[in-house]
């Protein structure tokens, strides 16, 4: 029983077969998936999916990518969006200075906002940061986020940096990067974090893992991560799908 954290099933990669995909997961053992919005749009598309599979949650917000098309008329939007049962977090949010496709201090801007909202309505957050650790640190220790909780998505740093984050009251999640070769950082940050603080995801269509790099991913490659995961701890798959399913649904309160 796996519970893929964050996944774009909406996305256009999956328009020739996305019900045919999805229709398999279950079979694959996938029990949850967390799709995660990144614009207005994706976000609708999300709450879609989520209404229409009752193993698929949603979280609705907006990319660091996105910020410099953002305005005020979309927190409203979003909050409404929000209300949806099927609606589990905003997300997904944060910062990105290695593109830099949105000026620094419009991210900074809209992921505060964002941050905000989330307070507002009682909902965790699924957090993007890439490049921007104490940037992102630093407004999530502001905000005294472990009053609802968060994950830091497809983590990249330290060990040191992820205990920075569980510290402030956040998982880190897990993705397909951790069985690629030459990864010393992404083992050595699992070795070091107890798997009660670990979430693991596909972050599909993105990220394949190793044996299937390189392709399309999708949820039903969660197993990959999960076996990587389980070599490092020296655990069970099983033990590391119940605990990091555990650990979801408690963030996401299913």
């Amino acid at each position: 029983m796996f519970f893929d954290s964050h996944a774009h099933l909406n996305d256009i990669k999956f328009n020739n077969d996305r019900e045919a995909v999805i229709s398999d997961m279950q079979n694959s053992g996938v029990s949850y998936i967390a799709n995660i919005g990144d614009d207005l749009a994706s976000s609708r598309q999300s709450i879609v999916l989520a209404k229409r599979y009752p193993f698929i949650y949603a979280a609705v917000g907006v990319h660091p990518h996105n910020a410099e098309n953002m305005t005020e008329k979309d927190i409203p939007e979003l909050a409404e969006l929000a209300e949806s049962d099927k609606v589990v977090a905003i997300g997904e949010i944060g910062l990105d200075y290695y593109y830099d496709n949105s000026p620094r201090e419009l991210q900074k801007k809209w992921f505060k906002r964002q941050i905000e909202l989330a307070l507002e309505l009682n909902k965790p957050i699924a957090v993007h940061c890439r490049d921007a650790v104490k940037d992102c640190t630093d407004i999530l220790k502001k905000y005294n986020i472990a009053k609802i909780g968060g994950v830091m998505h497809c983590f990249s740093g330290s060990p040191e940096t992820a205990q920075e984050v569980i510290n402030i009251g956040m998982y880190i999640s897990v993705g397909g990067p951790v069985t690629f070769k030459n990864n010393r950082r992404g083992v050595q940050v699992v070795s070091e974090i107890p798997l009660e603080h670990i979430l693991i995801e596909t972050d599909c269509p993105y990220l394949a893992p190793e044996p299937v790099r390189g392709t399309r991913n999708d949820s039903r490659n969660i197993r990959y991560i999960a076996e990587k995961i389980a070599e490092i701890k020296k655990v069970t798959v099983e033990t590391v799908a119940k605990i990091t399913t555990e650990n979801a649904k408690k963030l996401y309160r299913i």
